[in-house]
């Protein structure tokens, strides 16, 4: 049994079996991101940087409930809430009394994600967007243009992500090339 289905078996195990004490939010939130971990892929075969390691360990700025959104098919159009042209996979869409606008992130969870041109995601995510259904702790990634975009990052869809603050950018987001400078 791969780690991936062993990780499942062992949720879905407590999910469904018959508990007499109640299950720690922490334990939750482990047991979430570890099958989130395997289904992407983790980040065993990355050599992170310095800044990432760092940003990889100790407790998290905030925990956030993912939604995936995508342009076209009654998705987001247009420029996001700054003015700026969305970047797909880059951008997301936040409340900004819990996350403020032109926040740099670093989503742990991202780390490694393999997207369709076969590069490997560092991790790093651009508060440049909101919504009206985005309200407290909850964060959407942008994944680009119709709904095969969102073929990358589904395995994070409804899931706990950790975040990070990672400093902040002026301007609009960057492009895929600079994002993590």
């Amino acid at each position: 049994m791969s780690n991936a289905a062993a990780l499942l078996a062992l949720v879905l195990s407590l999910a469904f079996s018959p508990v007499e004490e109640p299950v720690s939010y922490d334990s939750v939130i482990a047991a979430e991101a570890a099958v989130a971990e395997a289904n992407v892929g983790g980040t065993a075969n990355i050599a992170l940087t310095p800044e990432q390691q760092a940003l990889m360990q100790g407790e998290p700025d905030w925990r956030l409930s993912a939604r995936l959104y995508h342009a076209g098919g009654g998705g987001a159009t247009g420029n996001d809430s700054l003015g700026c042209r969305p970047v797909p996979m880059r951008t997301v869409a936040t409340d900004p009394r819990v996350v403020p606008r032109r926040t740099r992130l670093f989503i742990r969870e991202t780390v490694g994600l393999v997207l369709p041109d076969g590069t490997v995601h560092d991790g790093y995510w651009y508060a440049s967007d909101t919504g009206g259904a985005i309200r407290g702790n909850k964060i959407d990634l942008y994944t680009g243009h119709g709904r095969s975009s969102m073929r990358p990052a589904m395995p994070l869809n409804m899931s706990t992500l950790t975040v990070e603050q990672a400093g902040r950018f002026d301007g609009c987001p960057p492009a895929w090339e600079n994002a993590s400078n």
